[in-house]
C-alpha cells in the first residue's frame, strides 16, 4: 500500500514538486517520499487517536467531510519542505497546497474501486495500524453510522 502511495503521489507531482523551481531535481525523490509519509503520518495519528469513525466517514463521504485532515497533511508537508529542502514557509504551503488535496482525493476515490485492493478502506486501515488487529467490524459499524 504505502508503495501504491508513492506513486500516487509521484503521479501527481508534475507542476508542485517535478516542475518547481525551488525544488532541486536531485530532491524530488525524496519530496515526494516526504509527501507519502506526510498523509501515512497524519493517517496513522488519527487512528491511534480513537478517530477511526471520523477517518471512515472521511473516506465514505468523498473527502467533503473532515477537511482539517487534509490541512493537518498540507501543514505537516510544508514544513518539512521549510525546514529541510530550504523552501521559503509561504511557497512551501503553497507547494502542499497544490499536491496533498489533488493526491487525497485520488486516494477517497482510489479507495472505492474494485481495482487497487491495496486502496481499499480496510485493506488501507490495516496496513496503517500495522496489521496488529481486525478492523473490519470496526469498519464496518463506522460505515453503517
Amino acid at each position: 500500500m504505502f508503495g501504491k502511495l508513492f506513486l500516487l503521489v509521484k503521479n501527481n507531482a508534475g507542476t508542485a514538486v517535478i516542475n518547481n523551481p525551488l525544488i532541486a531535481a536531485k530532491h524530488h525523490e525524496a519530496v515526494m517520499i516526504e509527501a507519502s509519509s506526510s498523509i501515512i503520518e497524519v493517517l496513522k495519528g488519527q487512528m491511534e487517536n480513537g478517530k477511526l469513525k471520523d477517518l471512515v466517514k472521511y473516506f465514505k463521504s468523498s473527502g467533503v467531510y473532515n477537511q482539517s485532515l487534509v490541512s493537518s497533511m498540507v501543514n505537516r508537508f510544508a514544513n518539512r519542505l521549510n525546514t529541510f529542502y530550504d523552501v521559503d514557509a509561504t511557497a512551501a504551503f503553497a507547494t502542499a497546497k497544490s499536491l496533498i488535496p489533488q493526491v487525497m482525493a485520488e486516494l477517497v476515490k482510489a479507495s472505492k474501486s474494485e481495482e487497487i485492493k491495496e486502496f481499499k478502506l480496510i485493506n488501507m486501515l490495516t496496513k496503517l495500524n500495522g496489521n496488529r488487529a481486525d478492523l473490519s467490524l470496526l469498519v464496518d459499524r463506522a460505515m453503517v453510522a
